[in-house]
């Protein structure tokens, strides 16, 4: 199948890719706009998205960096997957968001596309929005009424949907760097390599005194959106984390995750139980390197 017809547009500057989408809001015209397009283009393809304007950001170089400012790593939006994975800076300062990276796609997917792309896609199978759910990520957002920031917990909405205004465009992503001492893990499971996650879980762990005194625990693939596993964290906060305990959390993450979703290749029950599996997983990796 090919797509159905669309006019094109390539703006050089943030300025005109923003005066364009505010223009064409105003027109009432539904256009989409175009980042690395590794998501995009087979839903354009198979006329999932059928929008009447694509609007391309691959023009606009100032939109791909990666850099620590101010105690974070600031990474533009369409910087690749490939040049975050390859990122010293990232694998040094958020070695969670590096990992996370490693597990998208095939290194051709990485290559073409785009971090900022990702996460305005809002895939509840991707690796992303669990990760921005346990690192607290902040995104930064530019509209014709200027600059705001969205938190994570605000930016998903629900399947496929962040709260980006028609108007906006995505400028950047900014990581915290990781504190020192804080254990971290990512799993999931996915039916062959580089397949989207039927289910997984991100998490990090940190320790004071030999007992849990934070822990972020977030889930992904199972349901219209990545869930914090609160539960779970208010579960482990004060308690040494053996084997046991972290077992028994993560039955707590399975039990507590509100309707599973279910499609021929997992049930909901199966998707459960993939949560425990993996979040006790992640928890022992993470706490084994927080000591």
């Amino acid at each position: 199948m090919k797509p159905a017809s669309f006019d094109y547009h390539a703006p050089p500057t943030l300025a005109e890719a923003v005066e364009l989408m505010a223009r064409l809001d105003e027109e009432g015209v539904d256009a989409k706009i175009l980042a690395g397009g590794q998501s995009l283009m087979p839903m354009l393809a198979m006329r999932v998205a059928r929008p009447e304007v694509l609007v391309d950001l691959g023009k606009i170089k100032s939109l791909d960096y990666i850099r620590e400012e101010s105690g974070a790593i600031a990474i533009g939006a369409m910087t690749s997957k490939r040049a975050a994975e390859a990122s010293a800076l990232i694998e040094r300062q958020q070695p969670l968001f590096h990992a996370a990276t490693k597990l998208v796609g095939h290194r051709q997917i990485r290559n073409r596309g785009s971090v900022g792309g990702s996460f305005a896609h809002a895939d509840p199978a991707s690796e992303y929005p669990a990760v921005a759910l346990v690192l607290d990520i902040v995104f930064k957002a530019v509209g014709p009424e200027g600059e705001r920031t969205i938190p994570a917990g605000d930016f998903f909405v629900t399947y496929m949907t962040t709260s980006l205004e028609s108007t906006e465009v995505l400028t950047e992503v900014r990581l915290p760097v990781l504190p020192a001492g804080t254990g971290w893990a990512i799993q999931e499971f996915a039916r062959r390599n580089g397949d989207l996650a039927l289910a997984g879980v991100a998490t990090t762990l940190k320790l004071a005194a030999g007992v849990c005194a934070d822990v972020r625990l977030a889930a992904f693939g199972v349901n219209a959106t990545a869930v914090r596993l609160t539960g779970a964290e208010e579960f482990l906060r004060g308690k040494r984390p053996d084997r046991a305990v972290l077992a028994q959390a993560a039955a707590m993450a399975a039990n507590d995750l509100n309707e599973p979703m279910s499609c021929v290749h997992a049930s909901a029950d199966y998707r459960r139980h993939l949560i425990r599996v993996l979040a006790e997983r992640c928890l022992l990796e993470a706490a084994a390197r927080a000591i």
